[in-house]
């Protein structure tokens, strides 16, 4: 059985939304608590969350603006 390959996707106006197993890091290499058996978690983008990394939603009060889209991908 295969491993699930970590999702992550942008939220316009919002923050990085990451489906799939994954360990975040600080700058030293220390794991960030995750609560047991969650599998989504939500980084913040807009640098206001009082929760860094995690987002607690306040890029909605910060007027944050990021609607980032990926490069349209050539017809085959």
């Amino acid at each position: 059985m295969s491993t699930p390959i970590p999702t992550i996707r942008c939220r316009e106006n919002g923050p990085l939304v990451i489906q799939g197993p994954i360990c975040v890091l600080d700058h030293q290499g220390n794991p960030f608590p995750l609560p047991a058996g969650k599998d989504v978690f939500a980084l913040c983008r807009c640098g206001s969350s009082a929760n860094k990394p995690f987002c607690d939603g306040a890029h909605r009060q910060s007027g944050f603006e990021g609607n980032n889209l990926a490069p349209a991908q050539p017809a085959v």
